[in-house]
């Protein structure tokens, strides 16, 4: 019995974090070139599937849950001056962290907490014009480098009392593997949305957490060079 659990941890480090050093990887291999990472999303309408990155850039998996260790997560604000209707154009106010806003056309740098376009009524159905949103990095089982969910604001609720719940027993979200589920929800317009659902899978071993922990402060560093902001 000592070896099966034996076989299973070893398996479980192989999953989570196992000797990778992003500030090696992205020194070596992305030289000159600024840091990407591949994204999750979530779909429009309320609709209950992810799409992921598979072997087909062209053609992304959909997928009803999946399980990953959140890395790291920080606000960004993005406002549109007309409705965005998708692709990649960038807004044209945003914020990489969520208190400081830069205006695209000018370069202006703005005071998020202070500017007219945070504030309720602003946007349609009494909402605000800029969307306050949260940028997820997480590592899924199998895999070596971190994906990219940025979370909606109609998300943002369940998110806070997930770190909740979270906090409750552990040091932080880094501490266990995190299933993500969707759920159809509707705004106070009457609009369906999809809604992230997050739940505690299992907490990590302390061998995956000694590999987890630094992978956590390298993607909190390399998060800053992150500069690509369009967001759906």
């Amino acid at each position: 019995m000592a070896n099966e659990v034996a076989k299973v941890e070893e398996k479980a480090v192989a999953e989570y974090g196992a000797g990778v050093n992003l500030g090696d990887f992205f020194a070596d291999e992305l030289d000159g070139l600024t840091p990407s990472f591949e994204r999750i999303k979530i779909p429009a309408g309320g609709g209950l599937a992810f799409e992921v990155p598979g072997n087909d850039p062209e053609s992304p998996d959909s997928v009803k849950e999946f399980k990953a260790v959140i890395l790291y997560h920080h606000p960004i604000n993005c406002y549109y001056k007309e409705e965005y209707t998708g692709g990649n154009n960038p807004p044209d106010c945003g914020s990489m962290d969520g208190h400081v806003g830069i205006e695209a056309e000018t370069g202006e740098v703005k005071n998020c907490a202070e500017c007219e376009f945070s504030k309720f009524g602003t946007g349609k159905n009494g909402a605000k014009a800029c969307k306050q949103k949260r940028r997820i990095y997480l590592l899924r089982e199998g895999e070596a480098l971190p994906i990219i969910l940025s979370l909606p604001t109609g998300s943002l609720g369940e998110l806070s009392k997930y770190i909740v719940r979270v906090r409750a027993k552990y040091a932080g979200t880094y501490c266990v593997v995190t299933k993500f589920t969707l759920k159809k929800a509707q705004n106070s317009g009457g609009i369906n949305y999809s809604q992230a659902v997050f739940a505690i899978d299992r907490a990590l071993t302390e061998d995956e957490l000694k590999n987890i922990v630094p992978m956590c402060e390298q993607v909190k560093a390399l998060s800053k060079k992150v500069t690509q902001l369009d967001e759906e």
